[in-house]
């Protein structure tokens, strides 16, 4: 079973591309983010002729995610239970562990998996009001994924985190202390969402050094490779021992008119 995360930065702009991604990447289950569109604009169609079921959560002009997958979702929510937003920015769907037509069983019972999509907050700067809520918002989501966890032992969590964990996820380390995607503040709460036995399913595996998930469109600085990691997958412990492999894909990165994120791609196989 593989699973992907990806911040589209505008779904009507990169649905082409997104759909060719899936045509080389046949993902079970793809979790997108910033769609930008309302949910009467969503390309359902279009994903339903690529073999991909969707959910999807939208918002006019800013935020909207969107789960898409081989097999139907069940028990779906939007958003945080418990936390009061009027953002867009989470979507969590039950999918059969294995993909579709899978026969895993346990006790009888058909083995699943939880998948939470999420689109974090900003948080513009230390200080600002978009910082206070994006704390608030992650202490919201710990509580929610504290519960999840306890209803569902396999879960995933992936998308933009928008979130650093360490100097190694900054192409400048230096100059991006106590700047906004690296203060201790938000490495505080991502630590925190780890320890409630979660792991960064990238980290799990070798990687070579300066690998990052987003670049800035100004300066060149993709070319450069001046970037940071701020997209991520984390996975339940009872998920860590499938976990077979875990990448970033650059290659959406030197399209046309590409999002200034790319995806991350994380390859689960029975054990």
């Amino acid at each position: 079973m593989k699973l992907a995360t990806w911040n589209v930065n505008s779904l009507t702009v990169r649905l082409p591309q997104v759909l060719d991604w899936l045509a080389t990447n046949p993902v079970d289950v793809l979790a997108l983010q910033e769609l930008k569109m309302t949910d009467d604009k969503f390309p359902v169609q279009a994903f339903v002729q690529a073999g991909y079921e969707a959910q999807w959560f939208g918002q006019k002009t800013y935020n909207g995610v969107a789960l898409l997958s081989r097999a139907a979702a069940t028990d779906v929510v939007k958003n945080i239970p418990g936390f009061d937003d009027d953002m867009a920015r989470v979507i969590s769907g039950t999918y059969p562990l294995g993909g579709p037509g899978s026969t895993q069983s346990t006790g009888g019972l058909q083995t699943h998996i939880r998948v939470i999509g999420a689109y974090f907050p900003n948080g513009q700067e230390p200080g600002s009001d978009k910082f206070d809520y994006k704390m608030a918002w992650l202490k919201g989501l710990r509580d929610w994924v504290r519960t999840e966890l306890q209803r569902y032992p396999n879960l995933v969590l992936m998308g933009d985190y928008n979130i650093t964990f360490d100097d190694a996820d900054v192409w400048d380390p230096v100059d991006m202390r106590d700047q906004i995607h690296c203060t201790d503040e938000e490495r505080y709460h991502l630590q925190a969402l780890v320890a409630l036995g979660l792991h960064d399913a990238l980290r799990l595996f070798p990687q070579p050094p300066k690998i990052y998930s987003w670049w800035d469109y100004r300066d060149f600085a993709f070319k450069r490779n001046r970037g940071m990691r701020i997209d991520h997958i984390l996975l339940s412990a009872a998920l860590k021992p499938s976990a077979q492999a875990c990448w970033i894909d650059k290659t959406p990165r030197k399209n046309e008119r590409p999002s200034d994120h790319t995806p991350v791609v994380l390859e689960l196989t029975e054990k």
